[in-house]
């Protein structure tokens, strides 16, 4: 599988791990996070697999977060990374959970940074077919659902968007949203320093995030105000929350 990467800085690196919709560059490059991060360390940048310049693939079974959480060891082995630190965003925490419970791969983070996570609910793991629907349309115009819409119109900001490889990716991932779950009871025997993020507002993550921090030995968590699911990654406080964890390791 091509995972395309760069680094950018020196230092020990940080791993980005993005969310689903958009590549590294929309996610982390023109937000101000690389900027931010620079000065403290060495930044690795990857684009998961169906996004940005990396291999696409259009078969069911090819977005589960353990694959995709292969390709974050892959770009470290790659680069000859021993260990790192790690930040993701919703499908790149998710990822970080998997990573997290499999103690092989954990020893390889010093510390972990995971944004926008929580458990799915019933609810909102539904709207999976909706989004996929929305992506296979052949007129964005004709979409009649709301939220299809939408979603449709976020991934088209990113000029690199295939929308099959993102249908795929939401049918396989979004069920499986589950962080204790995808992570296993190696999970809970992590130990290392986890500092989980969420919006006040992001439902339905913020409302059951608790559930992780209690199973990590040592996490910490940070809700920011007035910020929901989009808003709080690009939000100055969460890039402050992160730098002031990261300043003492």
């Amino acid at each position: 599988m091509h995972i395309h990467h760069e680094q950018r800085g020196d230092g020990h690196p940080i791993v980005l791990v993005h969310g689903w919709g958009l590549g590294s560059r929309r996610s982390w490059i023109d937000t101000g996070w690389v900027d931010a991060l620079q000065p403290h360390r060495r930044v690795v940048l990857l684009d998961v697999r169906g996004h940005g310049q990396s291999e696409k693939p259009h078969t069911p079974g090819a977005y589960t977060y353990r694959a995709m959480a292969a390709d974050v060891l892959q770009v470290m082995d790659e680069l000859g990374i021993e260990t790192a630190d790690l930040l993701g965003y919703s499908m790149g925490s998710f990822i970080g959970a998997v990573l997290l419970g499999e103690p092989a791969h954990a020893r390889r983070f010093t510390s972990m940074i995971l944004g926008g996570i929580g458990d799915e609910t019933d609810e909102s793991a539904a709207v999976a077919p909706r989004i996929a629907a929305a992506l296979r349309a052949s007129d964005p115009a004709a979409i009649e659902d709301p939220m299809g819409r939408a979603y449709r119109a976020f991934v088209d900001l990113d000029m690199t968007t295939d929308h099959e490889a993102l249908a795929v990716a939401a049918l396989d991932m979004w069920p499986d949203g589950h962080p204790l779950e995808i992570g296993g009871p190696a999970l809970r025997t992590a130990d290392l320093p986890v500092l989980i993020v969420n919006g006040a507002d992001d439902h339905p993550y913020v409302d059951s995030a608790h559930l992780l921090v209690d199973a990590l030995p040592r996490a910490t968590e940070v809700v920011i105000p007035g910020t929901d699911h989009l808003t709080a990654m690009t939000d100055h406080r969460f890039r402050e929350a992160t730098i002031e964890f990261l300043g003492g390791r």
